[in-house]
C-alpha cells in the first residue's frame, strides 16, 4: 500500500521538506536493503546509527528519508521527528488502521513462534495471511511484518515478544489484535520481570491494544493464567487437563513423528493429527484450532491445515538420517521448554538409546543455577545418556548425576561433544538437541550429520 509523504509525517507527528506527494511503496531500515521507491528510516541501534546511511539508501533508490537528526541527502523528501524508534512504531499503528481484517496477537514464555505458526496455517484455510518471520516479534521486527500488509491480505498473525515491562503494551498498540493468544507463563526473563507474577503482568499488556470486547484465548492447565479474572474482555481457555476449558484436547496418541488427539469445543468434537511430537505441540495446536473457530474457520479445514503443518527453523524438527532419530529443538531454550522437550524425548519410540545433548539456557538471571541443574535431575529420568556445552551447562550434569545418571558428560569445546556424540551413537537411537540460540548447537548438529553419512 503506498504512502505519501505527507500522510507519513502526519502519522509519525513529524515535519518535513520536499514535496509532500512523493509516495513510498515500502519502508526499511538498512540501507543495503533499500530499493526503489521505499521509505529509509534512520534508526539509532547500539553498534550502529542509520543516520550514517541515509545518502546510501538514497543512492540506492529510496524515495524519502525519517531522521531525528541531520543527514546528507539531496533531491528526496526529508521527514524529521524527535525519535525514528518511536517513529517506526508509530506509522506501523497507522498503516495497520488502514486494514479492515482479522489480527491475531500472540505472546507467551514458551510456544509463542509455534503457535502462530499454526494458527497462521489454520487461517490459511480460510484467508491469505500474513505472518510474522522468524524472530521479527520485537519493537523493530513487528512494525516491519505490519509493513508486509498488502491489499491481498485478509488475516495476519503477531508474535510479540519482551524482556521487560512495557513492550508488549507497545506491540499490541502497533498490531490492535482482534484476538489474543498467551500461550504459557514461565521463568524466562526473570532476571528483569522478577518473578513469575510479573512475567504474567507483562503478557497481559497485549490487551492493552486490543480492540474491544475482542476475546483473549489462554492456556487453561497453567497455573499462573488461571488466576486471570476480569480483564473486560472475553476469556476463552485451551488446555489439556482442565475440564473447565472451552478447547479441550483429550486422547492423545504420539508416534514417532505424528501426534493424533480429540479437541472437544462447545458440545463439538474434531479429531486432529498433527506432524509433531510432544504434548507442547498439543498446547500449540489446540489453541491454533481455538483461533480459526473462532475467527469462522470450518473445523474439518482447521484439522486439514494443522494436518499439513510444518515446524520453522530448528524448532521440534524430527529428522531421521540412517537409523537415528534426532530432534532439533535448539532455536531457543528456558526451563519450561526444556522440560518439555525432555518430556517428548522420553516418549519418544526407540529401539536403542535416548540422548539429551542440552546447551544453556541464557537470560535467566539469579535463578540460572538452580534452573539448570533441575532441568538436569529431570533429564537423568528422560535420557539414557546426558552431553551438555556451555557455561552454566555443568550444572544439568550436577542435577543428572544426583538422580543417578552415570553416563552424563559436560563439554567447554562442541567439537569434542560432536565426538562423543559420535563415538556413543547407534543405529535406533534418539537425540534430542535442546539449547538457547546463542549457544549455536546447530554447529554441532552439522557435524553430527556429515561424521555419522560417513560412519554408516
Amino acid at each position: 500500500m503506498r504512502m505519501s509523504v505527507k500522510e507519513i509525517a502526519h502519522a509519525v507527528h513529524g515535519s518535513y521538506t520536499g514535496d509532500g506527494n512523493t509516495e513510498v511503496s515500502s519502508v526499511c531500515i538498512d540501507n543495503r536493503q533499500a530499493s526503489p521507491g521505499c521509505l529509509f528510516i534512520a534508526i539509532r541501534g547500539e553498534r550502529l546509527d542509520g543516520h550514517q546511511f541515509a545518502a546510501a539508501a538514497v543512492g540506492a533508490g529510496a524515495s524519502a528519508v525519517l531522521c531525528h537528526k541531520e543527514v546528507e541527502v539531496s533531491n528526496v523528501p526529508v521527514i524529521r521527528v524527535e525519535d525514528t524508534s518511536r517513529a517506526l512504531m508509530d506509522l506501523a499503528a497507522w498503516y495497520r488502521g488502514t486494514f479492515d481484517i482479522p489480527v491475531v496477537g500472540v505472546t507467551g514464555s514458551v510456544g509463542k513462534t509455534t503457535t502462530k505458526d499454526m494458527v497462521a496455517c489454520v487461517l490459511s484455510a480460510r484467508y491469505r495471511t500474513l505472518k510474522t518471520e522468524g524472530n521479527f516479534n520485537n519493537e523493530i521486527g513487528l512494525p516491519l511484518t505490519v509493513f508486509g500488509l498488502k491489499k491481498e491480505h485478509q488475516a495476519a498473525v503477531l508474535e510479540m515478544g519482551m524482556s521487560n515491562f512495557g513492550e508488549i503494551s507497545r506491540l499490541s498498540k502497533v498490531a490492535c489484535p482482534d484476538l489474543g493468544i498467551i500461550t504459557k507463563i514461565g521463568v524466562s526473563h526473570m532476571e528483569t520481570l522478577g518473578s513469575r507474577e510479573g512475567i504474567l503482568k507483562a503478557k497481559l499488556e497485549i490487551l492493552d491494544g486490543m480492540k474491544g470486547r475482542a476475546p483473549l484465548l489462554i492456556n487453561g492447565d497453567d497455573d499462573m493464567l488461571s488466576t486471570v479474572g476480569d480483564v473486560g474482555h472475553p476469556l476463552i481457555r485451551f488446555g489439556l487437563e482442565n475440564e473447565a476449558c472451552d478447547f479441550l484436547a483429550q486422547d492423545i496418541r504420539q508416534g514417532e513423528e505424528e501426534t493424533s488427539f480429540v479437541i472437544r469445543y462447545d458440545g463439538g468434537r474434531q479429531e486432529v493429527t498433527i506432524p509433531a511430537v510432544g504434548i507442547h505441540a498439543v498446547y500449540d495446536a489446540t489453541a491454533a484450532f481455538a483461533a480459526g473457530i473462532l475467527l469462522g474457520v470450518e473445523s474439518g479445514k482447521a484439522a486439514a491445515a494443522l494436518g499439513v503443518y510444518q515446524p520453522s527453523g530448528m524448532r521440534q524438527r524430527v529428522v531421521k538420517r540412517d537409523g537415528i532419530t534426532v530432534i532439533e529443538d535448539c532455536y531457543n531454550a528456558s526451563p519450561d521448554s526444556v522440560q518439555a522437550a525432555l518430556d517428548t524425548l522420553k516418549h519418544m519410540p526407540c529401539k536403542g538409546k535416548r540422548i539429551a545433548v542440552l546447551g544453556d539456557m541464557l537470560e535467566l538471571g539469579t535463578i540460572s543455577r538452580q534452573a539448570h541443574t533441575k532441568c538436569g535431575a529431570l533429564a537423568a529420568h528422560s535420557a539414557d545418556v546426558l552431553l551438555t556445552y556451555g557455561p552454566m551447562a555443568a550444572q544439568y550434569v550436577q542435577g543428572a548425576a544426583a538422580e543417578g545418571l552415570k553416563e552424563a558428560y559436560h563439554f567447554d569445546d562442541k567439537a569434542a561433544l560432536a565426538e562423543t556424540l559420535i563415538s556413543v551413537l547407534e543405529k535406533g537411537d534418539v537425540v534430542l538437541f535442546k539449547a538457547s540460540r546463542g549457544m549455536q548447537l546447530e554447529e554441532v548438529l552439522k557435524t553430527l550429520y556429515e561424521r555419522w553419512e560417513k560412519k554408516c
